[in-house]
């Protein structure tokens, strides 16, 4: 019997362990030191090798990752930081960004700082990409059981971005992983709960780092691309490759348009063929049509984004004055659902 036979019977897995614990599952705790302490986490162990955290306790976010005790995601300077020290003035919001495998960009502002003018509450300003990765979640809920012949474990909250006077969103987000498996599913539903319109603009900032991300590792992607800007435009026939690091490089930022398979599902894989391992991102085109690409190369800074979004990071009002801001009227909703997964060599 194979490992991924053996993980899916579950008479055979029950006769030789007291608990699935020893093999996969949740782990539900508080982080105690410096700036993260009070963020609530749950570990999820898939067996296969697969592991990661999440973050209830900062924006049901994704910070460590690995694979078979290889690091897949990249975390910042800062580290995990608790919501109390998020700052919305100029790019302060980069003191809390602990970067990770997922942080949450929006709910009303994606990209730069911001000013916009509201009618009852005057001037108001959006921090770079948002507030709601510095919100701590509401009715957790944490699961691992038999279901329909996989053992399943999930993490569910529910984030509110909410003002007297103003917006009511709130995002609802369950991550999904089953024993045995190399992926994890995220679902968000975010609703309108005000009774006018608002603006809405997400972005899954995903960021994978060292030592998946090396000398030589590529970028797999059938799409259009386009550079952000001059500095960008000097690289934009290297926009798949990854050098070392460098003291002193600037971030490159590309545009894509990918291109969805014949079901409506783009996908993107950053490949590293000298360790044979891989990962990916796949979800439907229809709810995340803009992919931003993040390369940034600099010395301590190395890390790579590949962020899908319902708009690219230039902030709400560039996108008001374009008349490309999307708004979510009252009492709808909007599905999002992102895979992630690892790809061992041979399933590149």
């Amino acid at each position: 019997m194979t490992k991924s036979q053996a993980f899916s019977d579950k008479n055979y897995l029950l006769s030789r362990v007291g608990s699935i614990s020893q093999i996969a599952g949740p782990r539900r705790y508080i982080l105690a030191d410096g700036a993260a302490a009070g963020v609530e986490a749950v570990d999820i162990r898939t067996g296969s090798g697969l592991e990661f955290t999440v973050l209830p306790g900062r924006g049901m976010d994704i910070a460590w990752a690995s694979y078979k005790g290889l690091p897949l995601s990249f975390i910042s300077q800062t580290g995990v930081t608790a919501p109390e020290y998020y700052n919305y003035e100029g790019l302060q919001w980069l003191r809390g960004f602990f970067g990770g495998l997922l942080t949450t960009c929006g709910l009303l502002n994606v990209g730069p700082p911001c000013e916009e003018e509201h009618p009852i509450m005057g001037l108001r300003k959006h921090s770079q990409h948002g507030r709601i990765t510095h919100t701590k979640a509401e009715n957790v809920c944490v699961t691992d059981d038999w279901a329909d012949g996989s053992y399943v474990m999930s993490v569910s909250g529910r984030l509110r971005e909410a003002s007297l006077f103003g917006e009511n969103l709130t995002l609802t987000r369950t991550v999904t992983a089953k024993l045995g498996e190399n992926r994890f599913i995220f679902k968000d539903t975010v609703e309108n709960h005000a009774p006018a319109s608002s603006p809405f603009m997400l972005l899954y900032h995903i960021n994978l780092g060292y030592p998946l991300l090396d000398e030589g590792s590529e970028i797999v992607c059938s799409s259009d691309v386009t550079p952000r800007d001059e500095a960008a435009a000097k690289y934009a026939d290297e926009y798949t490759k990854m050098d070392g690091p460098t003291s002193g490089r600037p971030e490159e930022v590309f545009f894509h348009d990918v291109r969805a398979d014949a079901e409506g599902i783009s996908c993107v894989k950053l490949i590293n063929r000298k360790l044979g391992i891989g990962a990916y991102l796949k979800y439907p085109k229809a709810e995340l049509g803009c992919l931003t690409e993040w390369k940034n190369l600099g010395w301590g800074e190395y890390t790579l984004g590949l962020e899908p979004g319902n708009c690219y990071p230039v902030s709400q009002a560039q996108l008001r004055r374009e008349g490309k801001l999307e708004f979510l009227q009252p009492g709808e909703k909007k599905v999002f659902n992102v895979e992630f997964g690892v790809l061992d060599e041979g399933e590149f």
